[in-house]
């Protein structure tokens, strides 16, 4: 690889049209962790497949889900307007008051099922066929590539302000881009900024807007990254004062990329957001992360880059990869004979490890899945470091 070049990530904020989709799935399979454990219901058995469409004053819902009967349409769409109201929607074309939100999930299907569920000739299998990937590096201390870590924590100042009142003239939908400059493969810069953030002042200019978000972009990169050199464009067309599902369609798992690596790590094409974990496509790709990251905590590479795939119905995994990228310091077949004996990478396996048959979902639609601090209850348990003495013990 090059030493010196430019590479971008972007990063799309909680009130993006697509990204409230991602919250109100998510939001509605942790209802059903919710009332499960409420009701006393083994988790284990619960299975979503949430999809969202969110426009101009309408959200649609419709998918599979298996669970608490008690669970209502009132519930679902109350789940929806509460998400909405969180993030800030209260404006004309897209409020959480008066939106007209449609439910339309049915019941998961007994074929797919059928291979999912345990009995006593099998175990629980996979829900879907798929690849998955979990990618670290050294770049950040968090072990994530450096421009969409940036693109994130911009983002994520930029809403904790609007949260608390800071700036009241801030809307909840925002787009951020970061081109970061590499040289000898170390992010030294920012090259470019990007911020399209919704103002609800419709007098506001560009260079207003401008004014008011570079003290916060400059907060989030590290000292010295921006410089007489670096390029911003903020509102680059002049206005945005329409904003979210009025202003532009969403849809449920259409930011996979923001969600993981930026583009700086191969995606298998699954969503994460309005699934259950039985579904590999999250869990796997948790899982993958999880194991990548204690790699490249451990110090046996500086990066590294796991691949997992599964056929439905199946349990363990039909191939586990492991490239280190010419960084690594022992063998490459060497660490895939380690996680496989250090994690169980069957579906049952993976959701006990990570303990993710609960309500931890919603927290992790927006501004990535990867890359946050594990939670005292549990949540982003997949960002835990717990395996980094064993690995090193198994690489001996």
């Amino acid at each position: 690889m090059r030493g010196s070049y430019l590479f971008t990530s972007e990063s799309v904020s909680e009130g993006h049209p697509d990204k409230v989709c991602d919250r109100i799935s998510d939001e509605v399979v942790d209802l059903f962790y919710r009332r499960a454990a409420e009701e006393g219901m083994n988790p284990a058995l619960v299975r979503v497949a949430c999809e969202t469409l969110a426009t101009t004053n309408r959200v649609i819902i419709a998918g599979e889900k298996r669970g608490p009967a008690s669970i209502t349409d009132a519930d679902i769409v109350d789940a929806a307007r509460a998400a909405i109201k969180d993030i800030g929607y209260e404006q004309s074309g897209f409020d959480w008051r008066t939106v007209e939100v449609q439910n339309l999930l049915h019941s998961q299907s007994v074929d797919i099922a059928q291979g999912v569920d345990s009995s006593d000739k099998k175990d629980e299998g996979a829900g879907d066929q798929g690849i998955m990937f979990g990618y670290a590096c050294d770049e950040t201390p968090e072990l994530m590539p450096a421009p969409i870590y940036y693109a994130h924590r911009i983002l994520q100042l930029l809403s904790e302000a609007r949260h608390s009142g800071t700036d009241k003239v801030l809307g909840p939908d925002a787009k951020a881009q970061v081109t970061v400059r590499y040289k000898n493969g170390k992010p030294v810069a920012a090259a470019e900024i990007v911020v399209s953030h919704q103002h609800l002042d419709e007098t506001l200019t560009s260079d207003d807007m401008k004014k008011l978000v570079m003290p916060y972009v400059k907060k989030a990169l590290p000292k010295g990254w921006i410089s007489k050199d670096t390029v911003w464009h903020v509102n680059p067309t002049g206005k945005f004062f329409i904003g979210g599902p009025d202003g532009d369609c969403g849809l449920t798992g259409r930011k996979i990329i923001v969600d993981t690596y930026g583009g700086a790590a191969p995606h298998g094409g699954g969503a994460f957001s309005g699934k259950d974990p039985t579904k590999v496509d999250r869990s796997a790709a948790y899982a993958a992360r999880y194991l990548a990251k204690n790699i490249v905590a451990a110090g046996l590479a500086k990066r590294c880059t796991i691949q997992l795939s599964y056929a439905i119905g199946v349990a363990r995994p039909l191939s586990i990869y492991v490239n280190t990228h010419g960084t690594g310091k022992v063998a490459e077949a060497k660490l895939e004979k380690a996680v496989a004996k250090l994690m169980d990478l069957t579906p049952r396996g993976i959701r006990t490890h990570l303990n993710l048959n609960r309500p931890i979902y919603a927290r992790t639609s927006s501004y990535g899945h990867f890359g946050r601090k594990p939670e005292k209850d549990g949540g982003f348990s997949w960002e835990k470091t717990d395996l980094v003495k064993a690995l090193k013990a198994a690489v001996k």
